[in-house]
């Protein structure tokens, strides 16, 4: 009963939102359209959807997808099934993405970093990976609680993408570490640094006088090896997940930009479920939503903690002028045509 209460109640959120043209102060994610009075997901047939991770499993993202995974069996009576495949093994980011966008029908979900898309023609989105944005995780998590959370993960469909936005998560700040020590600024200054294919960081790392070079997630363990490249950026927790402080054990806490997270589902995994088992996966992506925002700041304090033990070589950075300066160009660039619209999010802090 307590289950189809929950359903119910979210059914009767969309239509409320239909009727005053927001979303709900608790949750950024798209409304599902409204089922026929008196069905239940636990009466609809069995649907699997598969759902890539490029983290390993033991990781923020990781647990937050177990946690969305078991709160849509809950919610659906079990006629949803989340196959999470782990550890990249779909594939990149971008491998997963281009295989979604293409209509493929052998990935339904991804966990996916919140600018991901930007590649992909979502300028609002853009907005999010932009350095020095979020000055808290309070400030983000003000976002994604927002109405206009609810307006960015709609972008891919108002731009005609097959994929729809669930909901928001975060795995804390991002920052450079490296193969040699470093102890400032300064340091990076000819460096080789791994991105993704991302023209926002790309700028941010020709501003710091670094090389950027693009290296898959599954090869960059490889590249810091071999010396393909002299560091990378990440959250604390997936840079211990991926054992990367073995061949790059500096890590400089710069904080340049929340790593803002979403879960996105295509229109092919969509149109598997019926009404009610969308409003079912719906609200297990606000209670996943509620999840992350409660367990990311300790997982990664906690993980922060046993990198010092393990003899991470940790180094704070007391002054971040520098490098909020070097990243002004970039900043610049990418607001331009939506200073509007970045002033909002930095009002939200």
């Amino acid at each position: 009963m307590r289950k189809l209460l929950g359903i119910a109640l979210a059914l009767a959120m969309v239509l409320s939102l239909a009727a005053c043209g927001g979303a709900p102060a608790s949750s950024a994610a798209p409304a599902a359209p409204a089922a026929p009075a008196g069905n239940d997901a636990a009466s609809d047939p069995a649907v699997t959807l598969v759902y890539a991770e490029v983290n390993p499993m033991d990781t923020i993202v990781g647990r937050t997808g177990e946690f969305f995974r078991d709160k849509v069996a809950e919610l659906t009576g079990g006629t949803v099934t989340i196959d999470i495949q782990s550890s990249g093994v779909l594939g990149s980011e971008n491998d997963v993405l281009d295989s979604m966008l293409a209509d493929s029908t052998s990935i339904d979900m991804s966990r996916i970093s919140a600018f991901a898309l930007t590649g992909y023609g979502a300028e609002k989105s853009k907005l999010l990976s932009l350095p020095y944005t979020f000055v808290s995780r309070e400030h983000f998590w003000n976002f994604a609680n927002s109405d206009l959370a609810a307006e960015f993960l709609n972008e891919p469909q108002t731009l005609g993408l097959p994929v729809r936005g669930i909901f928001y998560g975060e795995e804390g700040f991002r920052h450079f570490f490296t193969v040699e020590p470093v102890t400032g600024i300064a340091d990076f200054n000819g460096m080789k640094l791994r991105v993704s294919n991302d023209p926002v960081m790309t700028g941010f790392v020709e501003g710091l006088g670094a090389s950027a070079t693009v290296v898959a997630m599954n090869e960059l363990y490889s590249a810091l090896q071999t010396n393909v490249v002299d560091g990378a950026e990440q959250p604390i927790a997936n840079y211990k997940a991926n054992a990367f402080n073995e061949v790059a054990n500096t890590m400089i806490l710069d904080a340049h930009t929340l790593g803002a997270i979403q879960v996105i589902i295509s229109d092919n995994g969509w149109n598997k479920m019926t009404a009610n088992q969308q409003a079912a996966v719906m609200e297990a992506g606000r209670l996943a939503q509620d999840f992350i925002a409660n367990d990311s700041e300790g997982a990664e304090n906690q993980v922060l903690d046993d990198l010092r033990a393990a003899g991470c070589n940790i180094v704070e950075v007391t002054d971040l002028q520098p490098w909020i300066d070097a990243c002004q160009a970039v900043i610049a660039e990418n607001t331009a045509s939506q200073q509007d619209l970045y002033n909002q999010i930095l009002a939200l802090q």
